[in-house]
């Protein structure tokens, strides 16, 4: 059974989960840590990661990367959430912190957080038929998900976590009055929007975070029991709303001596149970449910989704799904998108013996297959340029960071040169993924050859090594003189790439 890591650098804390999955059963926990490092109270004072907690953060990331290790993980991911998104020093935390780890770190947009929240809750508690919204309350932001039937259907990201509402609001122990009116007044403004689209009837509120945790743990006047033991907890709006005008009153030591709050959840409860409580009231939901998920569990479950460990040169059906909608937004067309991935599916696997890339390399050769044309959106004029712009600087949820900048290196050299050392976009490239970007570029160009008129004249395609040529058999009940050109001037980089010739035979003619 493969297994994954997750690591989730947040702005309050770090968590990190190994897990073996399987498919059918349960996932079963191999190693979970949780610490607290506030590596976003500097960035929501002064815009900029202190030393002390980077320090703390990357000594932190350095044991939970020995962990994982250890248990021989097919598949780690690494993200930080929204302080760091914010941070003026980001490259060089980044940089720090993948040299603690490991393995590479990268920075995640809000809503792929909320897409991997949604996973990790939906990974614990299916919700089949019920319309459901998701609350998770983070140390820098907050996120709220509509999900109908298990789908995410809209997802929020806004700047309301509790140690950034903590840093700016409540700068005296207790709250003083005019402080929490002025917090949530800015919380009401911040969400406005969000409380207009999510407006409406839901069967469940499920709330996510330590934060969420911590209330229903006060609520039920219990001590914090196993991760496990939590989920589904459940706690009235009233019963929010009641904690909520306690919590406002106390000061710190009494705040630490609540039943279930623990001490350094202490120092930032009161943000965060009002940003919980302003919700479910503008909401009108009488109640809300804890659940034990987060952002490491759907990072585990994506991985185990998208076969880490164990990959198919295809997308996912959300990946898949994701590049779709990109296509559709900038006017591209999916027809000729499909049939260009299709085609580029056929020569990646029937040249795996000549270019010898992974299979994670098919992946990205099919959604450049679709994402390759979206440029004209901007001007005909040096497409190519423009949709690799529109690529690499896309909100991609369900792709890696890496993943979306070697998809839109792909989309840059679909036509014209190739790359350069010249060029910066490849520039940010090490030399495996230079490798992979010169032996998929052929790829993709000749597969958009072979659908040059953008009719789909070509049924299906036979792809041949022999006697030292790739030879083409295009099958089509169409005239494809206009292909063939265009896959004879594509055959001319095949042959500077591979050294090998390209021929196309008379096509087979299908009735």
């Amino acid at each position: 059974m493969p297994r994954y890591a997750a690591i989730d650098i947040g702005s309050n804390s770090i968590r990190m989960q190994a897990a073996e999955v399987a498919p059918g059963s349960a996932t079963r926990i191999l190693a979970a840590e949780r610490e607290v490092t506030r590596l976003g109270e500097g960035v929501f004072r002064n815009g900029s990661m202190n030393e002390e907690a980077m320090r703390l953060t990357c000594d932190v990331l350095s044991r939970m990367g020995a962990q994982f290790r250890a248990l021989e993980v097919a598949g780690i991911r690494a993200v930080a959430t929204s302080s760091v998104r914010d941070a003026r020093n980001q490259t060089e935390f980044l940089e720090r912190a993948a040299a603690s780890v490991g393995a590479p770190v990268e920075v995640i947009s809000g809503r792929e957080e909320a897409r991997l929240i949604h996973l990790g809750v939906l990974s614990r508690w299916p919700q089949p038929g019920k319309r459901v919204l998701v609350i998770d309350i983070g140390g820098g932001s907050v996120e709220i998900i509509g999900v109908e039937d298990g789908r995410m259907v809209e997802a929020v990201s806004k700047p309301l976590g509790a140690v950034r509402l903590r840093e700016i609001f409540l700068t005296h122990d207790p709250p003083a009055p005019r402080a929490l009116h002025q917090m949530r007044e800015f919380v009401e403004e911040k969400l406005a929007d969000a409380f207009r689209r999510f407006s409406g009837h839901w069967d469940r509120a499920i709330a996510t975070s330590a934060t969420a945790a911590a209330v229903a743990c006060a609520i039920g006047k219990v001590p914090r029991p196993r991760r496990d033991q939590m989920d589904r907890l459940r706690a009235a709006t009233a019963q929010v709303r009641k904690l909520y005008a306690k919590l406002s009153t106390l000061d710190l030591p009494q705040r630490r001596r609540i039943t279930g709050i623990g001490p350094r959840r202490a120092e930032i409860i009161v943000p965060g149970v009002g940003v919980l409580l302003e919700i479910l009231e503008r909401l009108r939901l009488p109640s809300v449910y804890y659940s034990a998920a987060g952002v490491r569990d759907g990072i585990i479950a994506d991985l185990a989704a998208r076969g880490v460990g164990r990959e198919l040169a295809r997308l996912s059906h959300d990946q898949r799904k994701e590049v779709e909608r990109m296509c559709l937004r900038y006017g591209g067309s999916l027809k000729h998108a499909r049939r260009v991935a299709a085609m580029g599916q056929v020569l990646f696997n029937s040249l795996l013996p000549l270019h010898q890339l992974p299979p994670a390399c098919g992946k990205l050769l099919e959604a450049a297959a679709y994402l390759h044309d979206i440029g004209h959106y901007v001007s005909d004029l040096s497409h190519h340029k423009h949709s690799y712009y529109l690529v690499a600087n896309a909100d991609m949820p369900g792709f890696t960071n890496r993943e979306r900048e070697l998809i839109a290196n792909l989309c840059r050299y679909h036509r014209k040169s190739l790359p350069s050392s010249t060029h910066p976009n490849s520039r940010p490239l090490n030399a495996e993924e230079r490798r992979w970007l010169m032996r998929l570029i052929p790829l993709l160009r000749l597969a958009d050859a072979l659908d040059r008129s953008h009719d789909q004249r070509v049924a299906s395609l036979e792809c041949l090594v022999r006697d030292g040529q790739v030879i083409l058999q295009p099958a089509s009940g169409s005239d494809l003189d206009l292909e063939g050109w265009a896959t004879e001037r594509a055959g001319e980089v095949f042959r500077e790439v591979y050294g090998v010739p390209v021929t196309i035979r008379a096509a087979k003619v299908t009735r």
